[in-house]
């Protein structure tokens, strides 16, 4: 067998046919596979990616020897026969993520998964390779594991390609693809998957200020760019689907539309790979946002912008399904009221939503040299290392971080802006605890002396910002 012929599990084959010249291959040529190991078959579309060639990616879940068939409604494409031999995955290869236990994150192969975003929603559209590469590299050295990223510019932007054919200024054709705009989507796509970073991949927004159209394309549009991105995307093991941003802000759209939506990448994504919306803050009054019903179930976890992420406890206990806060305003110095708060402030906010069971994303926005949410190149914020200590320390308990039981390993309390001299808890009578005193600000930890069991009063040090974690001896 040749190289292209064996791939690691959750790796991705690619098989590349030579097919029809036809007026628009996008829409005139069908090709589809059905990939099977014993009794069991996948069906994965294939894709027109310019010149004569059509290719058909899959990611298998499972070793072993898998055969496939193509079939097309042209000749040359239909009715081709090959096989895969699938090994055993890499070291760092740990599957897609899913949803495990209502409120968890975990990579296929069991392994646990904490997402610590940030957000870098057009660090591709810009051309500037040099600018990539850092910000490639500042991921590296961060803490962060999920980055949201949108594919469809915005109104203010003029990018050297786009996702579908043509251009600002000549035009743009939402019938036909640019396969090179996805090639080099798809190149970032697999540098955040080498460095073991989720791909929260936004696939509509509201943003584009009456110049491209694509908050208003018909039905059969959106359907034709879902499949196609989709059919190139969905073989990325890191992949996540962001329905829309703020969808709530585009008026065009409906909540049926938006189900319509989130139903058919459901049923065209053979991996299920994980599924949510973004809601805006369109207020009707200062507590309430206008939230898509996430109990829905063509969504697997809530994707909440909010400012107050207290209301993490609301939202799990409305929905038994994990809540990120993709959005809770940005560090930096922006004039909009998303982008201006401090790092402290971030970071408060971070430990409020983490203890309270959920998940934040980071995000910056500094007036300058491009802001981190839109163009990446370097962090610059004092958010960055902190979000990175809350990480570490979260992940060293991580399978109690959410046992709600009486008989809990570990306990965590988070004081934010308060500051009391001492707390009272009643700690099971029958397991002992040490306590340590954590200053989430200044990444410092204290054991405090002893151990603690039944009623109990742990002395504190009067200072914002603390937190506490009691863990079982």
């Amino acid at each position: 067998m040749s190289a292209m012929d064996s791939v690691e599990r959750w790796g991705r084959f690619e098989a590349v046919f030579q097919g029809p010249e036809t007026e628009n291959p996008f829409v005139d040529v069908s090709l589809r596979a059905e990939f099977r190991l014993r009794n069991r078959v996948i069906a994965v579309d294939g894709f027109y990616d310019g010149g004569t060639t059509y290719k058909l990616r899959f990611m298998p879940d499972t070793e072993g020897t898998w055969s496939y068939t193509t079939y097309s409604n042209h000749a040359e494409l239909d009715g081709i026969h090959g096989e895969l031999q699938v090994r055993a995955p890499s070291a760092g290869n740990h599957g897609p993520v899913h949803v495990k236990d209502k409120y968890r994150f975990v990579y296929e192969d069991g392994t646990p998964y904490l997402p610590f975003g940030t957000t870098l929603y057009h660090w591709v559209h810009h051309g500037n390779e040099e600018r990539e590469q850092s910000t490639l590299a500042d991921l590296s050295d961060s803490s962060f594991n999920k980055v949201r990223m949108i594919i469809l510019p915005t109104g203010t932007m003029d990018p050297p390609s786009l996702a579908f054919a043509g251009n600002l200024s000549s035009g743009v054709d939402t019938q036909r693809f640019n396969p090179d705009f996805f090639a080099h989507f798809e190149r970032r796509v697999e540098d955040l998957q080498r460095l073991g970073i989720e791909a929260d991949l936004i696939l509509f927004h509201p943003y584009d200020q009456n110049v491209w159209g694509f908050q208003k394309l018909d039905p059969e549009t959106e359907e034709l760019y879902l499949r196609y991105v989709i059919a190139r995307l969905a073989s990325y093991r890191n992949v996540w689907w962001s329905l829309a941003n703020e969808f709530d802000f585009n008026v065009h759209k409906t909540t049926a539309d938006w189900d319509r939506l989130l139903q058919f990448v459901q049923r065209h994504d053979p991996y299920g790979h994980l599924r949510s919306i973004h809601n805006g803050t369109k207020m009707y009054d200062y507590s309430r946002t206008s939230m898509y019903d996430y109990t829905k179930p063509w969504v697997t976890h809530q994707s909440i912008q909010h400012w107050e992420t207290s209301l993490t406890t609301n939202w799990l206990e409305m929905c038994p399904k994990p809540v990120v806060v993709d959005e809770c305003c940005y560090e930096g110095n922006a004039p909009r009221r998303w982008g201006n708060i401090s790092g402290e402030e971030l970071v408060r906010r971070f430990w409020e939503c983490m203890v309270r069971g959920g998940y934040a994303a980071h995000g910056e926005a500094f007036v300058g040299d491009s802001s981190w949410i839109s163009s990446g190149g370097k962090l610059a914020g004092e958010s960055p290392s902190r979000i990175a200590f809350l990480r570490e320390l979260m992940e060293e308990h991580q399978a109690d971080l959410w046992n709600t039981g009486s008989a809990r390993d570990c306990y965590w309390l988070y004081f934010g802006i308060s500051r009391p001299a001492y707390w009272e808890l009643d700690l099971p009578a029958d397991r002992e605890y040490y306590a340590e005193l954590i200053d989430t600000w200044e990444m410092h930890r204290e054991r405090l002396p002893g151990t603690y069991s039944g009623p109990c009063q742990i002395p504190l040090t009067g200072k914002s910002y603390a937190a506490l974690r009691l863990t079982r001896v």
